[in-house]
């Protein structure tokens, strides 16, 4: 079926000098499978690096697991995280206490998620410190009630490192005169800037034993984890729940956030079947130009059957010739779609300096910049996927010339 005589005739008929608009037809099927496939690499890129950015992002600021009571506060913290070190794949566990608060300043009113944290433990779990732009998060101090507020956060109360700002407890005192707030003015000693405005926004840290005095706590809620291997943490928390018992909950970051990173991945699949359909549209329209070849080359045919070439050899020949315009177009495409995806940064910031807006406003995406991840994996699907479309094309257009008989062709020639 593919003869090297077979193959060159194949070739030959791809660059159709007789017919302009056939060839014209050919030019843009290849132009159209390039473009489909650049944009397709281009896009699944942006997707990859969009979810590498977030996972990066929120594990800068949360555990890979954690460990926590199933009531109350965890009785021998500094047991149960020896007993956690022990365990293989654990790195590191620090103390933390969660929970939401109050903040206020002059006339100015908000919420927060107020961690409390042991700076030094903390620093071997995930990377705050690293995030700081103002301040040091080394500057908390149990007793000093400091605090570290998100850059928005700050920006919202309009505090700098050294002003004060009252932090008030949902937790209130019961008293002869009823229900009063507790609260505790707080000085601001950092400011961290993640990039993501949900935490910029809404998270302040200050040091565990200020957190328990406000909330009137014995101890920390729990244990935040770092792992050896972020992507083995599902697996590595079945084995922490068999070896820790019921009392106590375990939830790896795929838990906390597996609705947001699942419908991340659907979107991404839904993207590249979405994508795909446009490869094949440019690819099925080399069935109409080898219907018009096959037609014209009636004749060619008839003569090529009487020298005797099998009809798996007239399939053959055009077969080679849609998977020349494909392999063409694929390898285009793949060219393109590399160097777009590798550049897609730069070509984003140039259209926002040239339209004078911003294609990634921070106030409605997670993110203020526009990554790209070249994975492998997906650009060698994506190129599998759109040639073996492109020889799919060539199939029933092959199969009509293999069935012309030669007689029949030769009638009017």
């Amino acid at each position: 079926m593919f003869h090297p005589l077979v193959v060159f005739i194949g070739l030959r008929y791809t660059r159709h000098r007789r017919n302009r608009f056939v060839s014209f037809i050919s030019a843009i099927s290849m132009v159209g499978i390039a473009l489909g496939i650049t944009a397709l690499i281009t896009v699944l890129s942006v997707m990859n690096g969009f979810q590498r950015e977030l996972r990066e992002r929120i594990l800068s600021l949360t555990a890979h697991a954690r460990v926590t009571a199933e009531a109350g506060t965890l009785a021998d913290w500094q047991a149960l995280r020896d007993r956690v070190l022990s365990e293989p794949g654990v790195v590191a566990a620090a103390p933390y206490i969660q929970s939401e608060a109050m903040l206020l300043r002059g006339e100015e009113v908000g919420g927060a998620l107020l961690q409390g944290i042991l700076p030094e433990a903390e620093a071997a779990v995930a990377d705050i410190a690293g995030q700081v732009v103002t301040g040091s998060l080394a500057a908390l101090r149990a007793g000093d009630f400091g605090i570290v507020l998100g850059r928005d956060l700050a920006y919202q109360f309009g505090v700098e490192v050294g002003d004060r700002i009252t932090v008030v407890s949902p937790r209130a005192n019961v008293t002869p005169a009823g229900l009063m707030p507790r609260l505790k003015r707080f000085t601001v000693v950092g400011v961290f800037a993640t990039g993501m405005l949900n935490y910029d926004r809404a998270m302040a840290f200050a040091h565990l034993d200020d957190v328990a005095r406000l909330f009137r706590l014995s101890g920390p809620e729990g244990l935040r984890l770092r792992l050896a291997d972020i992507f083995q943490a599902p697996q590595q928390v079945q084995a922490l729940r068999a070896g820790l018992g019921n009392n106590l909950r375990v939830q790896s970051w795929a838990d906390e956030h597996a609705t947001f990173f699942r419908a991340v991945q659907i979107e991404k699949t839904t993207m590249f079947v979405i994508l795909t359909l446009i490869v094949a549209v440019a690819a099925f329209n080399i069935v109409s130009t080898l219907v018009m070849v096959v037609t014209e080359k009636q004749g060619d045919i008839a003569i090529l059957r009487t020298l005797g070439t099998s009809p798996a050899g007239i399939l053959g020949i055009f077969v080679v010739q849609g998977a020349g315009i494909g392999l063409v177009g694929t390898l285009l495409g793949l060219l393109g779609g590399l160097l777009l995806a590798a550049n897609v940064e730069w070509v984003v910031a140039s259209l926002e300096h040239l339209l004078g807006m911003r294609v990634m406003s921070p106030e409605i995406y997670l993110i203020s910049e526009l990554p790209s991840e070249i994975i492998p994996g997906d650009v060698l699907g994506i190129a599998v996927v759109a040639f073996l479309l492109t020889v799919a094309a060539t199939l029933y257009p092959a199969y009509r010339a293999a069935r012309v008989q030669p007689a029949g062709a030769l009638r009017y020639e």
